[in-house]
């Protein structure tokens, strides 16, 4: 019975909310791993013990949506921008006592963008797709969590608080070169910044405060529950919204918004085949970016908006290790109005992915 607990919260301590430039496309969400910890029984981190985990996330981004409602005409007039992304998240997690642990968190992406308007421009003669691309580190994390009951004797439920600092170690001002068309007709390469959906980190420094828990349910049968917020009271970065200072001239919205993040997820666990460790999920998940920021101003430029998922997953632990899957599929896209929207009588849209793929293999030693 009590192998049932440790899914629960060794399941979702190591993949809480995988994010960092993987954005739901063009709603720039930095991918941020929930901090691996101490947990109960089978998961519990006895003190001077170490835990490794790897996650992987992998999604595609075309569907154009204004608010909810879904910009059908981008794909019938082949003018979508296309996000392709793939990241890694290499978590490292030390116990300090079996209720309290310290992780280091350190993501690495590769974004393709493939789009029209940045180019040549969405016009009807313009049939040409071009790419941009960014790959390297994130915006580092380093945090502590802290499991509100002994593990030890709170098998059936518990609850874990943590907090933590990210850096801005990952490159905000990538530059790609654009394909561009002179006055005569002729292609000339423009190199400046990529777009911030693919921007490998934000610039700023910041806070996240996180939650997550487990509580019995029946025989076999778990609940589970996290939930994550990044403060960034800085305003803006340095990155020109348009790539270059001619272009930022005539620009409503000159730099780059360094924007708070948000994501929660709620769910059951079922453990299929206890004796071979296998064990199945389903539950719900937003995650997104609001238009206001908790502390600090809000200019700048983002595509502020959230996405509502379905969440089924499944997880085999073996030994020391678990590895674990699930693939979050949409049910709504929501691109809200950002503050420069609100002030300017506008409201942008942003491209967003019917699913991705997250999957995390952890070890302890």
């Amino acid at each position: 019975m009590k192998k049932i607990y440790a899914f629960a919260v060794f399941l979702y301590c190591i993949f809480l909310i995988n994010f960092k430039n993987f954005s739901q496309g063009c709603v720039a969400v930095r991918h941020m791993s929930c901090s691996t910890g101490t947990g109960a029984n089978n998961s519990l981190l006895h003190p001077g013990q170490w835990q490794v985990s790897l996650g992987f996330r992998s999604l595609h981004s075309h569907r154009h949506f204004v608010g909810t409602e879904e910009q059908v005409q981008r794909a019938l007039n082949n003018t979508e921008v296309i996000n392709d992304s793939q990241g890694f998240d290499l978590g490292i997690s030390y116990a300090l006592s079996t209720r309290l642990s310290l992780a280091l968190n350190i993501p690495y992406a590769i974004n393709d963008r493939a789009s029209k308007y940045e180019h040549y421009g969405n016009t009807a003669a313009n049939t040409q797709y071009f790419h941009t691309q960014s790959v390297g580190i994130g915006d580092m994390r380093l945090s502590a969590s802290y499991w509100l009951f002994d593990p030890l004797t709170h098998a059936n439920g518990n609850t874990s608080l943590g907090i933590g600092i990210k850096a801005p170690t990952g490159n905000f001002n990538v530059q790609d070169d654009f394909h561009k068309l002179d006055k005569d007709g002729n292609e000339y390469l423009l190199r400046k910044a990529v777009d911030q959906s693919i921007q490998l980190g934000d610039g700023g420094w910041g806070v996240n405060v996180e939650i997550q828990g487990y509580h019995k349910l029946f025989n076999k049968a778990s609940l589970y529950y996290n939930g994550f917020y990044l403060f960034n009271p800085r305003n803006t970065n340095t990155t020109l919204t348009s790539g270059t200072k001619e272009a930022a001239a005539n620009e409503i919205v000159v730099y780059h918004s360094v924007a708070d993040q948000f994501a929660a997820r709620i769910g059951s666990s079922y453990l299929l085949l206890p004796k071979a460790g296998l064990a199945l999920s389903f539950g719900g998940r937003i995650e997104g970016v609001p238009a206001h920021d908790v502390f600090g101003k809000s200019e700048g430029f983002r595509r502020p908006g959230y996405i509502i998922s379905v969440e089924p997953g499944i997880s085999y632990s073996f030994g020391k290790s678990v590895f674990a899957l699930t693939v979050p599929i949409a049910t709504t896209r929501n691109r809200i109005q950002s503050v420069a929207d609100l002030k300017y009588g506008k409201h942008g849209d942003a491209a967003f992915a019917d699913y991705f793929i997250s999957a995390t293999l952890a070890h302890k030693f």
